[in-house]
């Protein structure tokens, strides 16, 4: 058996690596991490190849690379570019979740189609998905899982259209998917959306209240409404950190909260970090490869 200490080797463009990361890999079994910071895309491949060739094809089934950040397009093509710089048998698996946002979009939708097929039968195909806060990372990673297994997306603009429509535009055009926009940036707007919609996703910044029980009550289609947010006041009244598939008080709608999304999330994260150190396999994981797994540890 090859006695080599294993590395994680944790590529990020920000300023620091993430501790929760670091505390995810050790706990996942890896001897060793090793974090590159203020790391730029043309830097990628020199740091993935420094590692791949320092060890033979049998010593570097001990390596993974993982890449973090705060921006999940950056972190898209150094994935991209990180399997680029493979030169059989010289190659490792590689890992991508920026700020945890494809691991917690991944727990997220999953956590959706359960309670659907649970509460409504089928699951993502054909249902209406809004997406509130759809211009950050975990907002904008359930837009693509949705709008790729089948559901019609609409992303809501809290404030600046223009925002929004740029990036369903960029969405459309790297991942070849279907996205609207809508504007959501009063209460009126809202309460009319939700009229009209299958699926509410919460994914705006910490504190902010984005629907109410008032505005779920007015809709007769809204099944299910999945909040990111722990931080008082939740995105989604009425839907408690805890809850996991519990109906809305006054609405026909079922909730699913921070916390039971976070249990899946954090399942996904140890899971995938397992699956580079433990196969023979070579992977090179998103938040769709998250989304399958997250599916898995339900």
């Amino acid at each position: 058996m090859d006695k080599r200490v294993s590395i994680l080797h944790l590529i990020t463009a920000a300023k620091n690596a993430s501790p929760f990361d670091v505390n995810m890999a050790y706990d996942a079994g890896f001897d060793k991490v090793m974090p590159y910071t203020n790391v730029e895309l043309k830097e990628v491949m020199g740091l993935v190849q420094d590692a791949i060739f320092s060890r033979s094809p049998s010593g570097i089934k001990r390596e993974s690379v993982f890449i973090g950040g705060r921006d999940i397009d950056v972190a898209m093509d150094m994935l991209a570019t990180a399997r680029e710089s493979m030169v059989p048998p010289f190659e490792v698996s590689v890992f991508a979740d920026p700020s945890g946002a494809f691991t917690t979009a991944a727990g997220m939708m999953a956590k959706v189609e359960q309670h659907l097929k649970k509460h409504f039968g089928g699951d993502l195909k054909g249902r209406r998905v809004s997406v509130f806060g759809a211009t950050g990372p975990v907002g904008g990673c359930t837009a693509v899982i949705a709008a790729k297994y089948g559901a019609e997306v609409e992303m809501v603009s809290h404030r600046v259209m223009a925002d929004v429509e740029n990036k369903a535009e960029s969405f459309r055009k790297r991942y070849e998917i279907d996205i609207q926009c809508v504007d959501g940036s009063n209460e009126d707007l809202k309460t009319a959306l939700l009229k009209d919609t299958d699926i509410a996703l919460c994914c705006a910044a910490a504190g902010v209240r984005v629907i109410t029980i008032a505005q779920m009550a007015a809709s007769t289609r809204l099944k299910v409404v999945a909040d990111v947010n722990a931080v008082p006041p939740t995105g989604a009244e009425g839907v408690d950190v805890h809850a996991d598939g519990v109906a809305i008080e006054g609405t026909k709608a079922y909730g699913i909260g921070a916390l039971a999304i976070g249990n899946v999330k954090y399942k996904t994260q140890h899971n995938l970090l397992r699956q580079m150190l433990e196969g023979d396999k070579k992977y090179y994981l998103d938040f769709l490869s998250a989304f399958e797994m997250a599916r898995k540890s339900l």
